[in-house]
Order: structure tokens, then sequence, then C-alpha cells
């Protein structure tokens, strides 16, 4: 995703992440400053509100305005919302409300829906439920595997996730 929003013209202030992985590289690459804020546990010992702070510190240090997930896979605390408020974006590989969750693309398969799609929202405290920016569809075909499909909604996603950073970097007013 990173990738995609870089070949739209978008240049992060910084890219971070929650453990090591290729993002990182490639934007050291473009000459972005990067942060790893790691995970110290992916077990039920996890200390969400701690890593929530050190997470908000070191967007702080960046003196970031907006913060946009792009396969950020730790959900954060509260902390993380009152200081952005509504400057926090995600994307889903789903029609939310449909589907919320980590294995949307493999649940909408299970329901027999004939269009799943991709969503670009406002992450909030209640994962998958902020106020929707952008949707778009993609069919679901017989011969359809999570990979396939999910292929496929990454395809619309890398178009229309950097399409909606800029509409909204623009004009960032959201309805409450």
């Amino acid at each position: 995703m990173l990738d995609a929003i870089l070949d739209a013209g978008i240049r992060p202030a910084v890219v971070i992440a929650d453990r090591p992985c290729v993002a990182l590289d490639n934007a050291a690459t473009a000459g972005l400053a990067t942060e790893l804020v790691a995970r110290t546990s992916f077990k039920s010992d996890f200390d969400r509100e701690a890593y929530t702070s050190q997470l908000v510190d070191a967007l702080k240090r960046h003196e970031i305005e907006l913060v946009v997930f792009a396969g950020f896979g730790t959900i954060t605390s509260n902390e993380l919302y009152e200081v952005y408020g509504n400057r926090v974006l995600n994307t889903h590989p789903a029609l939310l409300p449909a589907f919320k969750g980590w294995h949307a693309v493999r649940d909408a398969l299970a329901a027999g829906v004939s269009e799943t799609g991709c969503t670009v929202h406002v992450a909030t405290l209640e994962v998958d439920s902020g106020p929707i920016l952008a949707q778009e569809a993609v069919p679901v075909y017989d011969d359809d595997s999570a990979e396939t499909l999910h292929e496929r909604i990454k395809e619309v996603e890398h178009r229309l996730y950097p399409e909606t950073i800029r509409r909204f970097i623009q004009r960032p007013v959201i309805a409450q």
C-alpha cells in the first residue's frame, strides 16, 4: 500500500510500523523518515494502552497531523483517537458495515455474497465502525479463493485509498 500512496504523489512525513517489514525498507529507500514502534507481545499479555502511548509519542515527535493506517495490524486504544480525533484513516477489504474484522475476505466468501469490495473510513476505537469516506464494489466469482478475491480488492484499494487520502487532505471535515 505504501508504494501506491507514493505513486500517487503523497509523501508521508514518517512511516511507522509495529514490526519489522518491507514498508520500512521501501520508505527508507524513498528517503522517508521511518520508525519502528515494536510490539513486545502478540499474546494476551499485550499492553494496548502502553503501546498506544508509545505510538502517539512517535507521531507527535514527527509532528503528524493525519494518521493513515496501511497494513498496520495493531488495534490501538482510545489515546490515539483522543489526540487525533477524526484524523485517523483506515482501509478495509469489504463493504462496511459488512464483514468487519481481520478475516473480511474469508467471511465474505463464506457468506456467499455476489460482491464485496473496499472501504476507506475514519478509524475509531470501535474497529471498522467509523464514518465511511469511500467504497467501491468488487465482484465475487464462483471460482474465487480468499487469495484471488483479496488480490482484486487490493487493486481497487491501491487506487481508492490514495484518492481518498488526497481528498481528505484537501477537505478534512467529517460530519458527526
